[in-house]
């Protein structure tokens, strides 16, 4: 069991990512939990000793320090406004938002009242991406270059236990489509390399899929510092797949969720090195990337420091992902 300070959760949302969350934050001691939802199928919830409502203000009566917002992306913002307002401090599930709208309310609320915030990108609490991070800051392959990226998977086998046209991810009026759904590529893109400069891209629904957001990506993102990525994405290709290829003056470092071992090419020797190899094959679901997240905001909160992924940077993330939407759109490069 992880020892933390009593605190006060509530949970909004119970779909997926929220399930996934409650269910973390039960492995912690001294944790209270009240869970804001519209369902009414939940008695093993309440069972537990956790309590659920469909009221938001019922919700608040209990008090909560810290809200989880973990319901559909394009009604993020208007509850994470509302929780600001009442003082919690918010992890907020990526992406932030499928629009600008209404972000300058949330950023100015939590500005004034001091909130810690994190957004709900636990690939950067994945050992390998960690590991990239750090070789990346240590200048293992010299100076970058550029990147490839890529994130596939079969939209009906994510959550399979569901009819994947009714879930978020397939719908463009809850904030759906292989953009925003996926956008932990493009966090751990810019948590690498920072600001970027402008986008190009062609997105699109190429597939049969009964979707009505976009199903593929292809982008090039120019950084501010010169580094160019290569980024796709796609809700078609079997097997799942992710994996990420740097080039540097000095190397190359290469991981993919297949083996997730972390990988440089030795010039000196001319043949590639694993430096990293953390044990789990492709199922991210069975590491704890999920749990250190939580750790790590819960930590934060406690001190009153801030996260390594708070409303800012997922504002940054944000403002890339929708560049790429309008450059696709306007077929022309877009400036972030």
């Amino acid at each position: 069991m992880v020892n933390v300070k009593m605190t006060k959760v509530l949970v909004v949302g119970y779909g997926s990512i929220g399930k996934r969350h409650l269910e973390n934050f039960l492995q912690f001691k001294d944790i209270q939990l009240t869970v804001y939802t519209k369902r009414n199928d939940l008695q093993s919830l309440k069972k537990k000793g956790i309590k659920v409502s469909n009221s938001l203000t019922e919700c608040l009566k209990e008090n909560p320090d810290v809200g989880v917002i973990a319901n559909e992306t394009s009604l993020h913002i208007p509850i994470a406004i509302k929780l600001a307002k009442e003082g919690l401090d918010l992890f907020l599930e990526k992406p932030l938002s499928n629009s600008l709208k209404d972000v300058e309310k949330l950023r100015t609320i939590i500005k004034k009242k001091k909130l810690i915030t994190q957004m709900g990108c636990n690939l950067r609490f994945h050992p390998c991406i960690k590991k990239i991070k750090s070789m990346i800051e240590q200048q293992k392959i010299g100076k970058i270059i550029s990147a490839q990226v890529q994130t596939c998977s079969y939209l009906p086998d994510y959550h399979p236990w569901e009819n994947y046209r009714k879930g978020y991810a397939a719908r463009k009026d809850l904030g759906g489509g292989v953009i925003l759904t996926q956008i932990h590529e493009i966090d751990y893109m810019y948590w690498f390399f920072q600001e970027v400069e402008n986008v190009i891209s062609i997105v699109g629904k190429f597939s049969e899929l009964d979707v009505t957001a976009e199903d593929y990506v292809s982008s090039l993102l120019k950084f501010k510092n010169k580094i160019i990525g290569e980024l796709h994405m796609d809700y078609f290709q079997r097997p799942n797949f992710r994996s990420c290829k740097i080039r540097g003056t000095k190397g190359e470092i290469y991981w993919n969720s297949d083996n997730n071992c972390v990988n440089i090419f030795n010039m000196n020797k001319k043949r590639w090195e694993t430096k990293f190899d953390d044990g789990f094959s492709d199922n991210l679901d069975t590491y704890s990337s999920y749990v250190e997240e939580l750790k790590h905001f819960l930590k934060c909160v406690k001190h009153r420091k801030e996260t390594i992924n708070d409303l800012e940077q997922g504002i940054t993330t944000l403002k890339i992902a929708l560049a790429i939407k309008k450059a696709s759109k306007l077929m022309k490069s877009v400036n972030v």
